[in-house]
């Protein structure tokens, strides 16, 4: 299930094991999605579900709306990305691929959407951009395929202006694409282990990532220069900055298969509240959470935030 935490209370959704959720631009839709194989869309202020968005075969790992909340986009282990009406659920289009969809995102302008492929079954992971006017034809799409020996990227945001891509990997690195030339432009290995999660501040300018390393850092997203590290002491899963203060949010835990005989204590399942600026700054915890977390976004316009959790 996952959680909405606003003082003074909590509101619970449940689901299937999570995999992601995000708020669409106003944060009164929050969408999910699970090992179900079916998307929800909820009323964040309530946990009231409107619907899902049916069609998947398999887990779906990803999903992303558009900034004028008409488009939804959800990507999953059947090996196809969809592309949904979100006030009816429709399925618009689909593209479908040689591998399962990793990560999908509208670009900020929502006229682009890239997404990733696992490398599988001989295939290599590769990352796709596509033309929204075009989701789902025969024209073909531009893609930058990853190396056979390079790793599988597990996280991906849009940099500024739609002109670049930065990609999360499972070694650790954060790399940097030029979406028109569709070169590498930068890379750096500040990360030990595989990204989990990156998610961009309210103004793009920063990103920051979680990794299984036990930190989060935070990154300039043209230089991605490293710019503040939050370190804990588990593989940190998912972390979010805060739209309305110099606050930031950090998830995880243990993985599932390590906790069954271990208590909260010793898994901590807290959600750890951090300053952005301020060296070593930990000021408040939640607590509640019975295993790892597995995202975590603010609300884009309030003080809450969401937690998602494995079971």
């Amino acid at each position: 299930f996952f959680m909405i935490l606003r003082p003074p209370r909590s509101t619970l959704f449940p689901t299937r094991r999570s995999s992601d959720l995000c708020y669409n631009r106003e944060g009164d839709l929050l969408f999910s999605c699970a090992k179900d194989r079916h998307p929800n869309v909820w009323y964040s202020i309530n946990g009231e579900r409107l619907g899902t968005y049916d069609g998947h075969g398999g887990a779906v790992w990803c999903l992303d709306v558009d900034w004028q909340t008409k488009y939804f986009l959800s990507g999953a282990a059947d090996n196809t990305i969809r592309l949904w009406d979100v006030s009816n659920g429709i399925m618009l289009n689909r593209i479908d691929t040689k591998t399962a969809v990793r990560t999908c995102k509208f670009s900020y302008s929502g006229k682009y959407v890239a997404f990733t492929t696992d490398k599988n079954m001989g295939h290599p992971c590769v990352i796709h951009i596509v033309d929204l006017t075009t989701f789902g034809s025969d024209q073909p799409m531009a893609t930058i395929p990853i190396p056979p020996k390079g790793p599988k990227v597990t996280s991906l945001v849009w940099g500024e202006n739609d002109e670049t891509i930065i990609t999360g990997h499972d070694n650790g690195d954060i790399v940097q694409w030029d979406v028109k030339e569709l070169q590498k432009v930068k890379i750096v290995s500040d990360h030990g282990k595989a990204i989990s999660d990156m998610q961009l501040s309210p103004d793009g300018t920063m990103f920051i990532s979680a990794s299984k390393d036990t930190t989060a850092k935070l990154f300039d997203t043209n230089t991605l220069e490293c710019l503040k590290t939050y370190k804990t002491e588990r593989p940190v899963n998912s972390a979010s900055i805060s739209p309305l203060y110099e606050h930031v949010v950090l998830g995880g835990g243990q993985e599932a298969m390590e906790v069954t005989t271990t208590s909260t204590k010793i898994g901590k399942f807290d959600a750890r509240f951090f300053h952005l600026v301020y060296d070593n700054e930990e000021f408040a915890r939640v607590k509640g959470h019975f295993g790892p977390i597995n995202s975590v976004q603010f609300h884009p316009r309030s003080e809450e935030h969401t937690s998602e959790l494995r079971h």
